[in-house]
């Protein structure tokens, strides 16, 4: 029997507050445990939270960046459960009255674009983080550091519209690139600015009930989330193939086994007893407040995607790559700014300079080459000062040492030979030198060109103009 695999995806995502929710601490990463805490955000007795206004028009953003409705009225609740980092007993979140509703993601699957569902967008707060003595060299302790108590929260919850790994993982991606075009999340995940719980089940291809789900929870990379969906995808098919049935329950990861294993059973929202927080009020929300927060929202990726396609003339492939982050983008339009030449400007981007990007695992804003340096070096080619060839062994000293192109091509020599005089004597040498290949050509083997052409390259150590030379070359072999 063949099965239909369906994913739903709930996204934690840290907003880009310099405070928490409901209190004046810091939300700021990597300071020692217990640093950024208060009597409110620890739950003392006696306190009252007050939510960040900031926090909420940033929230009111990514609603209305993923095409969500926002409700005029949104009520906080308290999820009640009992766990070490969570000092008060339960968790200030959203249920029955969420801040965004109906919402919808595009994503493209092998040129095709399907539209993803968003459920709800909700505002909640982040629990502690427990550190276990085994890390420490506390074996059989563990400690509690409440730095993220009361970290801004948003949780876009998707729709089960998804039916692949691949799916998910494109979704994740365009949801990312949203909220950081928006300027409402880092969505650093190592800093664990966004996580993911999925939400997978398979049922018999054709029908229209769900399956039992599991939950896998905590996923904190592309890699890990896709490679986790897989493995749970196949084990379950194994258990229904087998004749048996799926355990609804949650599930962790384990990226070293590159397998999940049970965490406990899955709870219901009855389970955690959710009823309105009596000390916060409703949010009311005005129709003039949301066309306000309406005109800070910048060009999404969708439609820059779309523009850099008829604007620049590219490729999807290349609009999609030069739009997957917002610095990004902004530094391919920086270069056809000085350069109006797109397609060229994609290529190097995409390829040399993205590769020196991945090489030291840095992102575009700690490149070294600015647009203008870049522009440079493209120019020096457009010119005829320099080759293709040398110029990507410019570009990688240009990455290394923060030298402009034109410097580093004065000091090593490396302008272009153009002078044909020059060039007729290094290709009648070569000639001379190759007669077999020479009588290969005069036979019909066209492809012969390409050896000798490439001999005089060698020749001149790539400053050559290859055009001159496949000219030349065809001028004298047409004459022997």
């Amino acid at each position: 029997m063949k099965y239909e695999t369906v994913i739903g995806l709930e996204v934690h995502v840290q907003i880009n507050t310099k405070t928490k929710i409901f209190c004046s601490c810091p939300t700021e990463f990597g300071k020692p445990p217990n640093a950024n805490t208060c009597p409110i955000c620890l739950g003392m007795p006696g306190v009252l939270p007050v939510l960040n206004k900031q926090f909420l028009e940033y929230a009111m953003k990514a609603c209305l960046a993923t095409n969500c409705t926002i409700a005029p009225i949104n009520r906080f609740a308290r999820k009640n459960y009992f766990y070490p980092d969570l000092p008060k007993g339960y968790q200030i979140s959203q249920f029955e009255e969420p801040l965004g509703i109906n919402g919808y993601i595009n994503i493209n699957i092998n040129g095709a674009k399907k539209r993803i569902g968003l459920t709800r967008i909700h505002m909640e707060e982040d629990a502690g983080k427990l550190i276990h003595g085994e890390n420490l060299g506390s074996p059989g302790k563990s400690y509690v550091d409440f730095n993220r108590t009361g970290v801004p929260l948003c949780e876009v919850v998707s729709e089960p519209d998804l039916r692949s790994a691949q799916e998910a993982r494109a979704y994740l991606g365009e949801l990312k690139s949203i909220l950081q075009y928006s300027e409402v999340s880092d969505c650093n995940m190592e800093e664990g600015s966004l996580r993911c719980d999925a939400n997978i089940s398979l049922r018999p291809e054709g029908q229209k009930e769900f399956g039992t789900r599991t939950e896998l929870k905590n996923l904190n990379s592309f890699k890990f989330i896709q490679k986790a969906i897989e493995y749970e995808v196949n084990r379950q098919t194994r258990i229904l193939e087998q004749g048996e049935n799926v355990i609804q329950e949650t599930r962790l990861y384990d990226s070293d086994k590159g397998e999940t294993f049970s965490m406990r059973s899955k709870e219901e929202a009855h389970d955690y007893r959710y009823f309105p927080d009596p000390d916060l009020v409703p949010v009311v929300i005005e129709e003039a407040w949301v066309e306000e927060i309406k005109k800070t929202i910048p060009e999404l990726p969708e439609q820059k995607r779309e523009r850099f396609t008829k604007e620049y003339d590219l490729p999807e492939y290349d609009a999609g790559v030069l739009t997957s982050s917002k610095k990004l983008a902004d530094y391919f339009e920086k270069c056809t700014s000085l350069f109006t030449k797109p397609k060229i400007i994609s290529n190097w981007v995409m390829g040399d300079l993205l590769r020196e990007l991945n090489k030291k695992n840095q992102e575009i804003g700690q490149c070294p080459v600015s647009p203008e340096a870049l522009v440079n070096l493209l120019k020096l080619i457009d010119e005829g000062i320099i080759s293709g060839n040398i110029a990507k062994s410019v570009f990688e000293e240009m990455y290394q040492t923060g030298k402009e192109a034109n410097l580093i091509v004065e000091e090593k020599g490396l302008k272009q030979i153009t002078d044909d005089k020059a060039i007729d004597e290094m290709v009648e040498g070569i000639l001379q030198a190759n007669p077999s290949q020479v009588k290969e050509y005069k036979g019909g083997k066209e492809k012969v060109l390409g050896f000798l052409v490439g001999q005089v390259m060698k020749a001149s150590k790539g400053k050559a103009n290859p055009g001159s030379v496949n000219k030349l070359l065809k001028e004298k072999l047409s004459r022997m």
